[in-house]
């Protein structure tokens, strides 16, 4: 089957009920869902019982309703201020600035890193309408005013975007008697920390050198 005829196939899917399009219609608007495998996925859902369609739908509404965001690093949280940042143990000192959540995560799962983040929540991206002051960069600056840090870690993916925003983020830090550092490009450009395995995540994040090294 080629692609025009797969396009045709799924743009003239025909559905035996009103609410199985609607519910396929609804899954197909999340990322990387396509029709077929949101019919896959709604026709699961049909097969399952009642009390786990439920339990389902009641975890995605207690997650829309009740999740916030850490009032000190951004970072998705079930709290006013995240447990990474409550924890004792973790190096004040030491921020981690990041996109978003994703990253964090993936910087987690390397167990290399003991410091805090700061999610910007975004790359500036003049192309996409996104510019500094749509990013969490001014909260950033207010930190490092109002607390004893001694480095940042530039922590952002390995694309046009991603530099950009690190090259904006120097010029906006540069003056504070802090270390500015970026992670070893262990990562080939245009990738994405999310998408990059453990170990060379992990070893970027431990050989990081200083920013003004890196553009030398």
């Amino acid at each position: 089957m080629n692609f025009f005829t797969f396009f045709t196939y799924l743009c003239s899917m025909n559905f035996s009920s009103k609410l199985l399009e609607n519910a396929v219609n609804e899954f197909s608007r999340l990322p990387g869902i396509g029709q077929k495998t949101a019919l896959r996925l709604v026709l699961h859902i049909l097969n399952q019982p009642a009390t786990d369609v439920q339990r389902f739908s009641e975890s995605l509404m207690k997650l829309k309703s009740d999740i916030c965001f850490c009032t000190v690093c951004h970072n998705i949280s079930d709290q006013v201020i995240c447990e990474i940042c409550t924890a004792p143990k973790r190096d004040k000192g030491l921020i981690c600035v990041v996109e978003d959540t994703r990253d964090v995560m993936a910087i987690e799962n390397t167990n290399q890193f003991n410091g805090v983040y700061h999610v910007l929540g975004g790359l500036i991206s003049p192309m996409d309408g996104v510019g500094p002051s749509d990013l969490n960069i001014e909260k950033l600056v207010q930190r490092l005013q109002e607390s004893h840090v001694e480095e940042v870690i530039l922590a952002l993916s390995a694309t046009m975007e991603g530099d950009t925003t690190i090259f904006y983020l120097y010029k906006k830090l540069k003056d504070f008697n802090i270390q500015i550092s970026t992670i070893a490009r262990g990562i080939a450009f245009g990738g994405e920390l999310e998408y990059v395995d453990e170990v060379t995540l992990g070893r970027s994040i431990v050989t990081r050198v200083p920013y003004e090294r890196s553009i030398a």
